[in-house]
């Protein structure tokens, strides 16, 4: 496994923006396995729920709730993935988690908030 570490998370009006960072750290050879990353989401009462994800190809996938108002991205050593949120309302509320798969087994970040106030 490797370890992942978000930060940009915190509080936005509805309509405002926010830009989530993660970083995998561990062994060189797991770093360059990692595939795929992405951004999960846990709202209050609500299951855990995929957000976005990026393969090392750069192929994504959006849940539909955040088509076209968020970004994906990974940075160019492969080990950091950002996810920019435009548009956001107050079903975006939730804590985002960072993750990874890395040889079959997945790894999660611990979390952070992102509260939007309408």
């Amino acid at each position: 496994q490797v370890q992942l570490a978000e930060s940009g998370g915190g509080l936005a009006q509805a309509g405002g923006s926010l830009r989530l960072s993660c970083a995998a750290s561990g062994s060189i050879f797991r770093l360059k396995a990692i595939d795929p990353m992405g951004w999960y989401r846990q709202a209050p009462g609500k299951q855990r729920e995929m957000v976005a994800t990026i393969t090392k190809g750069d192929s994504t996938n959006y849940a539909d709730s955040v088509k076209g108002r968020f970004t994906i991205s990974r940075g160019n050593a492969g080990n950091t993935v950002f996810l920019q949120m435009n548009s956001l309302n107050a079903e975006d509320t939730a804590v985002y988690y960072c993750y990874s798969r890395t040889y079959g087994l997945d790894s999660w970040g611990q979390g952070t908030q992102v509260t939007v106030s309408s």
